[in-house]
């Protein structure tokens, strides 16, 4: 799995480690501790980066979440039939 986080450009380089890093699931502490800022820091470029917006996209490869049945487009050609 990915993750791509869309709209990147309106955010500073700051932010976008940040925000990497956030939507990975590390809280305040783990991204202050690893980018070397308080955690209030951290706080303040995530609130940043979430007023001027952006997009977090899941790519999944495959089917890890195994939702989609092997014969799945086999079903659905049926049903249309």
């Amino acid at each position: 799995m990915q993750i791509e986080i869309r709209g990147l450009e309106r955010l500073s380089h700051r932010e976008r480690q940040v925000v990497a890093l956030k939507e990975t699931g590390l809280g305040n502490d783990a991204v202050a501790h690893r980018l070397g800022l308080s955690p209030a820091t951290v706080a303040t470029l995530f609130n940043r980066a979430r007023g001027k917006g952006y997009q977090v996209v899941l790519v999944i490869s495959g089917d890890p979440l195994n939702v989609f049945p092997a014969d799945a487009d086999d079903d659905e050609a049926t049903e249309e039939s």
